[in-house]
């Protein structure tokens, strides 16, 4: 359709000319001393375009000219960014297929092309900064799997000068970022907390500077950062949840570690979640270090009442629990429940679990051991009899049969205390 609106427009055009043009019988007459020369006037006319065209040809002639050696200066330039852009490919294909020293040779070959065109003149490239900055990473990059360091940190001082400007905090941050990475893998804690010192306050709440800045924290054995960069990287879902609830629940437990008194422990107890308070593993390794840091506390009554706050949620889901979980509870507990008025409160809830499952070894076995303490020789000594012929777990059944020699031993039956105490030994760690 356009070509025939071309060629409607092009007649109506030789039309008005021929309209024009072939009637008309005017001259034009020039006088030159002593001539004269009488010309048509349409002659004049197509005189007159084809001097114009002549003119128009010859300036553009000229102008042409005069821009080879521009263009040839800008030919060169696009052959010198195709080259860089060529070999900054080649330098990623091979950096991605373990080519380092190839991939470090096409990096260079990038900063060559580069080198010697001005980032802020006429001739720059497009992006050139982020050209220049991502070939020196490369070579970086390359250079540190080859255990190059000296190479990695001149390259690595260099994209840093080179992304000093205002509009390269993009790949500034990624430069940092590398450091951070190299510095850890280097087991440089220094330089790795320096580097992520200086990235921006966006950039440090990036998921991928939290990952490093977890990893440092954990190299470091800052526990509290650890705990609280692994909070927050699983609250952004940085991690599945099987495997953010194994992490919290790993650093959880080296700050408990970390704590050298009752109080300390309890202060970090009442800073964990509620889901972590209900924890098996937690609330148990909790228990059992209070236990071990407040051993040489005079206010035992204080330790055991913290300890069985903190054990109930669990003894509520008992059972629910697996068999090794519930055998941990119950020695933990065994240890924690060290008063008679702990025992008593202690006692009726073991009673009322030990009713709804009246043949678990486990329970007899707890519920012996609080009647042993609260001197109930008779119903301990049923427990114990009926317990420890169930029991899978090697402390419990030579605690058990401990137990049995010394009740033997106090109604005078040293045969039966013989062989209770035998029983013991042959089930002990140290006989096997």
């Amino acid at each position: 359709m356009r070509i025939v609106f071309w060629l409607v427009g092009l007649f109506a055009v030789a039309a008005a000319l021929a309209l024009l043009m072939g009637q008309n019988s005017a001259t034009v007459t020039l006088f030159w001393a002593p001539y004269r020369v009488d010309m048509s006037f349409n002659l004049v006319i197509a005189a007159v375009l084809l001097l114009f065209l002549l003119l128009h040809l010859a300036l553009s002639s000229v102008s042409m000219l005069r821009a080879l050696p521009q263009q040839a200066h800008r030919w060169r330039v696009h052959q010198r960014e195709r080259l860089a852009h060529a070999a900054l490919l080649d330098a990623l294909s091979h950096q991605l297929a373990g080519r380092y020293v190839r991939a470090r040779s096409a990096a260079k070959q990038v900063l060559d092309q580069l080198d010697g065109l001005d980032a802020d003149g006429p001739d720059a490239l497009p992006r050139q900064v982020q050209m220049q900055v991502l070939a020196h990473l490369l070579a970086a990059e390359s250079s540190h799997t080859l255990q190059d360091h000296r190479t990695r940190d001149s390259h690595l001082d260099s994209a840093l000068r080179a992304a000093a400007g205002p509009n390269t905090a993009t790949v500034r941050e990624g430069a940092l970022l590398r450091a951070v990475r190299w510095a850890i893998e280097d087991r440089l804690l220094g330089s790795a907390s320096r580097w992520l010192g200086q990235l921006p306050s966006g950039a440090s709440r990036r998921t991928l500077a939290l990952r490093l800045k977890l990893r440092v924290a954990r190299l470091g054995e800052d526990h509290p950062t650890a705990l609280d960069t692994a909070r927050l990287l699983a609250k952004h879902k940085a991690f599945s949840a099987t495997a953010s609830r194994s992490l919290l629940r790993g650093l959880v437990m080296a700050n408990m570690s970390a704590c050298h008194d009752a109080d300390q422990l309890r202060s970090m107890w009442k800073s964990l979640d509620a889901a972590d308070r209900k924890d098996p593993d937690l609330v148990l390794f909790a228990v059992d270090r209070l236990l071990s840091v407040g051993r040489e506390d005079a206010d035992s009554a204080q330790l055991c009442a913290w300890g069985s706050e903190w054990v109930l949620p669990v003894w509520e889901q008992y059972s629910s629990l697996d068999r090794a979980v519930q055998e941990r509870l119950v020695l933990v507990l065994q240890g924690l429940l060290d008063t008679t008025a702990a025992d008593g409160v202690w006692l009726s809830r073991i009673e009322r679990l030990q009713a709804a499952h009246p043949a678990d070894p486990v329970l007899q076995y707890l519920a012996a051991q609080v009647c042993f303490r609260q001197q109930l020789w008779g119903k301990a000594l049923a427990l114990f009899k009926s317990s420890v012929l169930g029991l899978t777990n090697g402390t419990m059944r030579v605690q058990a049969w401990v137990k049995l020699a010394q009740l033997a031993e106090q109604k005078g039956d040293d045969v039966g205390a013989l062989s209770a105490w035998r029983e013991a030994a042959l089930h002990s760690p140290l006989a096997k």
